[in-house]
């Protein structure tokens, strides 16, 4: 079986090259005593012109295999969103800035009567909810829960 260099990554056919088992039990294969001589002075094959790692990187050796792939142009499209048609968007952005303020204005007034509506029916709502000519002293819930018993708190345990 044709096995592959560990450092360069060059074939090592039958009965050519060297072992070496590392203590954890890792099998590296080295065609040459300069690959493992390399390897084990800890250099980077990244960083070795020679080795394929190093022309793998750097698209070396590759053009006549491999033509350029040609990259698609994107196409841009228009569309509209949820909750706006794309008309309604383009009447937005061709509007002027005069009118984009009228209808942000309109819009605060409309806001702020609405909110003044809610007020002042929650006023009439709230007036006649209590009278005023009741002279009963107001009782809190919590006073209301406490309210038998007189104040016996050594039978309570």
């Amino acid at each position: 079986k044709v096995e592959i260099d560990t450092f360069s990554g060059y074939k090592i056919y039958p009965s050519k090259g060297r072992l070496f088992v590392r203590g954890d039990s890792r099998v590296f294969r080295f065609a040459s005593s300069k690959n493992e001589s390399l390897f084990l002075q800890r250099k980077n094959p990244r960083k070795i012109a020679w080795t394929v790692v190093f022309r793998r990187m750097h698209k070396k050796g590759i053009t006549e295999e491999v033509a350029k792939k040609r990259s698609r142009k994107t196409v841009k499209h228009q569309r509209g969103i949820v909750g706006a048609d794309m008309k309604s968007i383009l009447a937005k952005r061709n509007q002027t800035t005069q009118e984009r303020a009228a209808v942000r204005s309109a819009a605060i007034a409309k806001a702020k009567d609405v909110k003044k509506d809610k007020e002042t029916k929650k006023a009439k709502a709230k007036a006649p909810a209590r009278p005023t000519g009741s002279n009963a002293p107001k009782v809190s819930k919590q006073q209301a829960k406490g309210s038998g018993g007189g104040g016996n708190k050594s039978a309570r345990y």
